[in-house]
């Protein structure tokens, strides 16, 4: 591998991270703008649950030739083609006037913001030593939480006065700057040599390793269904079951968001002492994971006395499946980086999508049974704590006697 000096790895992390961070908020928007979303395209929460996971549909769909191309052509020429992408994405999006020119922008914006996490994820497995790489990736998930955080409250703001629409031109032109600044900051990439008797491109070395598969499920289930909680359904828990008005809703999206940062930037902290102690991400995982079961079960119990403060404590506790994703690119050789993170990448993208659209459809699908408002979203949320729990009981017990302290390979 080819380490970065200090001050060339802080410039790489932050030209990654300006990028990061609008991704993050186009991704968590639709939470921000679905009562005038709902409002002006007369969406029902299927509709709703569709056009938030249309972005993660586009996400996922991108992962698998993602990987490859990352591990052939480098973080740098990938990201930058992708961010072309969302650009015109976004410019689509401010223009469309009917649901279904709007939901092919979303996924559009997917596609394009696919590589933003993936790309520095790479090139910090080549370019920083394990330690930092576990920091590295717990403080690009806490910017992320700063776009969150600017997807709430600001957003709220800047809507009435500017219009939604031409929010997302602003934004097309904030990820046009961030091209530039990853152009100039980011170095060349040299493609790594590919294991011995590994065909180029293929991910069959990483769909059959035990230790990616264990983790599938909570990556589908527990980290999918926190990011689709954090970037759609918290909102409309906190509008139409807690009975929050839009801005003190929003106000709510921002404290889950706030904590979210707070949770990410002490994770950062704490990773690599962690680390040198010998904790192993599985141990961590199967400790604090059980705590987001027992705090959504508490949620689903309590129905419109749960507002923001009771989701900000199911997404920092479900924050513990997020150390899955820097433990499975460092179980694997550089050469493979780029598709076993892109591969965990869609299997929790893919749980992003399905999570979402499946409670708009289980909230509709109990309204038409008799449920009222407040219970179908309770219902809803049952069938997901229910998901949560089976995935990690199969954590659990797949290879149980395989407490695995991650191989980093060189």
């Amino acid at each position: 591998m080819s380490l970065l000096r200090p001050r060339t790895a802080v410039a790489v992390f932050l030209a990654f991270a300006f990028a990061y961070f609008f991704a993050a908020l186009l991704r968590a928007i639709t939470a921000t703008l679905s009562p005038v979303l709902t409002q002006e395209f007369a969406l029902h929460s299927r509709d709703l649950g569709l056009l938030a996971g249309g972005y993660f549909l586009g996400f996922a769909a991108i992962q698998l030739p993602l990987g490859a191309w990352l591990d052939r052509h480098g973080p740098k020429r990938m990201i930058l083609a992708f961010l072309g992408i969302a650009v015109a994405a976004c410019i689509a999006f401010s223009l469309a006037r009917t649901f279904s020119t709007l939901l092919a922008a979303r996924i559009l914006c997917g596609v394009g913001l696919g590589a933003c996490l993936m790309a520095p994820l790479t090139g910090f497995r080549r370019w920083l030593e394990p330690a930092a790489q576990l920091r590295a990736n717990s403080w690009m998930l806490m910017t992320g939480s700063f776009g969150m955080m600017a997807s709430t409250l600001p957003v709220q703001w800047l809507v009435p006065v500017f219009g939604w629409r031409p929010l997302f031109l602003v934004l097309a032109a904030a990820i046009a700057l961030s091209m530039l600044v990853i152009a100039l900051a980011v170095p060349a990439w040299q493609r790594p040599s590919a294991p011995a008797g590994e065909r180029p491109g293929s991910y069959a070395q990483v769909w059959r390793d035990p230790y990616f598969r264990r983790l599938a499920p909570l990556g589908f289930f527990s980290y999918g269904g926190m990011i689709a909680i954090q970037t759609l359904w918290a909102g409309p828990w906190l509008v139409r079951v807690a009975a929050d008005p839009p801005l003190q809703a929003a106000a709510g999206l921002f404290t889950i968001n706030i904590c979210m940062l707070g949770a990410f930037l002490s994770w950062g902290a704490l990773n690599p002492q962690l680390a040198r102690r010998g904790i192993t991400t599985d141990r961590l995982i199967a400790a604090g994971l059980p705590l987001s079961l027992a705090v959504l079960a508490a949620i689903v119990l309590a129905g419109p006395a749960a507002g923001a403060w009771a989701w900000a404590a199911f997404c920092v506790c479900s924050t513990f499946v997020s150390l899955a994703q820097p433990a499975v690119g460092m179980a694997f050789a550089p050469a493979l980086a780029g598709r076993a993170l892109s591969a965990f990448n869609l299997v929790i993208f893919s749980g992003v999508f399905v999570v979402q659209w499946g409670i708009g459809l289980l909230v509709d699908g109990f309204g038409a049974a008799g449920l009222g408002t407040v219970d179908a979203f309770r219902a809803a949320m049952a069938v997901f704590l229910a998901c949560s729990a089976g995935s990690y009981g199969y954590f659990m017990l797949a290879n149980r006697d395989n407490d695995r302290t991650v191989t980093v390979h060189p």
